[in-house]
């Protein structure tokens, strides 16, 4: 996801520095549009080194190595039709009254009638400034729009008058962009071990059994959690993604590898959602040479380690949520894992179908509980690792009010 950040000018621009942390934390792009009072207060070179993204200061490029053209004149529109988010913070007095009467005067407030993606807007000014019917007029406008606007503490200000005015905290902001993100933090303070991607069994030095599972599920999982606010231990196994720099990853290959490592991460977790898909048999002796074509051969296989069933033998108090993979009797048998491993949740797919699933970014599922069935239709594997975790945090729920009553 990406976050447009605009700074404008107030002593309070320097706070943006450590929104952009914050933001990046949540495996969030930020990129910074400053207004040119903002640059008076900061230097670009300090967001463009903390975001690794180009800082926007202006309409048009300027200078003889970056003339203005075509792609500097649309470049609000381009912005604007990626961002998922604008964040405004500090927001001005004048910057609110520009949003709120639809002038277009610099790059910020053009991209702010450009962009159909949420607007959140944290205001810093003087307390009369705040106070004054002008700017009440103009929030209100903007509160009918749907910007969300967070609300600034009160206390000391930098013109030392004391009332409202001072920007939010940081950690209240960046919420309410993750809010607004549709990321709300209701999995602060869990632990999610979350198992991605397949399992290699070596044949010889040169082959190996596998399945056709990209990780992608498990990846848009990880990510999901961590925008929610939990910490993420990951173990995953060969994958062409790279997962989120907030993640905790553990690589493996095997089976074996795999179940050693979540076995020795359960005791931390509080949740576990195992997406991986492990190979069911593994070569019963692999050979340490190439196994030369000399016609038909036979292969010797045997069973992998259930690691879900393990989980569920050793679980203490862990949420375990597990994932099955179909292609016929698709929620009986879901049903059946369900019982059998004694699983909180299981996520079954057909993976028969073309489009969705395996080597696809999209998925249809369903979500079966011992109380409940949600069906999930054909969506973005981000979005169905939201509805998972959506039924973990009711589950949790569920436990807590059992454990008061």
């Amino acid at each position: 996801m990406k976050v447009a950040l605009g700074v404008t000018g107030g002593i309070a621009a320097y706070k943006a520095a450590e929104i952009v942390r914050l933001l990046q934390d949540r495996g969030i792009r930020v990129q910074v549009i400053m207004t040119r009072a903002a640059q008076e207060f900061v230097r670009p070179l300090t967001f463009a080194a903390l975001s690794g993204e180009k800082v926007i200061t202006g309409m048009f490029s300027s200078g003889e190595e970056h003339a203005p053209n075509i792609d500097s004149a649309i470049e609000h529109i381009a912005v604007a039709q990626a961002l998922d988010a604008l964040l405004v913070a500090p927001a001005t007095a004048d910057v609110l009254a520009h949003f709120a009467q639809g002038i277009a005067s610099d790059f910020l407030t053009t991209l702010y009638l450009a962009t159909t993606a949420p607007v959140v807007v944290a205001p810093a000014m003087n307390v009369n400034m705040w106070n004054h019917s002008a700017t009440r007029a103009n929030l209100q406008i903007l509160r009918q729009r749907g910007v969300k606007v967070v609300e600034p503490d009160s206390g000391y200000l930098a013109c030392g008058m004391t009332g409202s005015g001072r920007l939010a905290e940081n950690e209240v902001i960046v919420a309410a962009v993750l809010e607004a993100l549709g990321a709300a933090q209701d999995l602060s303070g869990e632990i999610l071990l979350i198992t991605a991607g397949p399992t290699r069994e070596k044949i010889d030095p040169a082959r190996y059994l596998t399945n056709r599972s990209s990780g992608r599920m498990g990846y848009a999982m990880a990510e999901a959690a961590l925008r929610r606010g939990a910490r993420v231990l990951l173990v995953t196994g060969p994958t062409a993604l790279t997962p989120s720099g907030a993640a905790e990853v553990t690589r493996v290959e095997s089976a074996e590898q795999m179940r050693d490592a979540v076995l020795d991460l359960l005791p931390q977790a509080t949740i576990v959602i195992k997406t991986a898909a492990v190979s069911d048999y593994r070569a019963k002796s692999a050979s340490p040479q190439k196994i030369k074509r000399k016609g038909p051969l036979t292969l010797e296989l045997e069973p992998t380690a259930d690691i879900l069933k393990e989980i569920s033998l050793r679980k203490q108090s862990q949420i375990v949520v597990g994932f099955a993979a179909e292609t016929e009797n698709v929620l009986e048998n879901a049903r059946q894992k369900l019982a059998a491993k004694k699983l909180d949740a299981i996520v079954v797919n057909d993976v028969s179908r073309e489009g969705v699933g395996f080597d696809s970014e999209r998925n249809e599922v369903t979500i079966i509980t011992p109380d409940e069935v949600v069906e999930v239709p054909e969506t973005t594997k981000w979005e169905v690792a939201q509805r998972v975790l959506d039924q973990v945090v009711r589950i949790r729920q569920q436990r807590k009010s059992r454990v008061n009553a």
